[in-house]
């Protein structure tokens, strides 16, 4: 670890492995034609309706932590692209249902293999993906994202602890 990473905050850490992740991804999937944000949205929509779900934008974006209109609009343009179907739920016309198109499942087992390819290099100093570091360190994120944010709104910052170079 560098000297700098040694004393960085852990939220700058974060911070910077998220970037990290989606450069790498962004990169990975632009020859499919994706985005991060889109495959994101492609490979939730492929594990919820392999576990045989037709979620709606909202609960796609509550899965994916992704905004609801955010999720809406990168719908739309996967339904341009052909990648997705875009249905009126008839319990709730307020609501569009979605689902992969052939195509769009064709295209997510693809970014799915390049992505996976990706985890396996950035776990690597972490024993593999199945190693138990690995195991380790994802109970650790998912312990990290079950954390309320319900942090007081007034609540004094505590001055000793900002730093511009490691505040995220």
């Amino acid at each position: 670890m560098s000297t700098a990473a040694e004393r960085a905050t852990a939220g700058f850490l974060v911070w910077r492995l998220s970037m990290k992740w989606r450069v790498a991804v962004d990169r990975a999937v632009a020859p499919l034609g994706l985005t991060h944000a889109q495959y994101a949205l492609l490979g939730s929509l492929y594990g919820m309706s392999r576990a045989g779900l037709q979620p709606s934008q909202r609960r796609l974006a509550d899965h994916t932590g992704l905004e609801p209109l955010y999720v809406s609009k990168l719908a739309r343009a996967l339904e341009a692209a052909g990648l997705v179907a875009r249905t009126r739920d008839p319990n709730d016309p307020r609501a569009m249902r979605l689902a992969l198109t052939e195509q769009g499942r064709d295209v997510t087992r693809r970014a799915i293999t390049v992505v996976q390819g990706l985890l396996d290099q950035l776990l690597a100093p972490l024993g593999g993906q199945d190693g138990p570091r690995a195991r380790q360190f994802t109970h650790e994120l998912a312990a990290l994202l079950d954390a309320p944010l319900d942090a007081p709104l007034d609540a004094p910052l505590d001055p000793h602890t900002e730093n511009d170079e490691e505040q995220s």
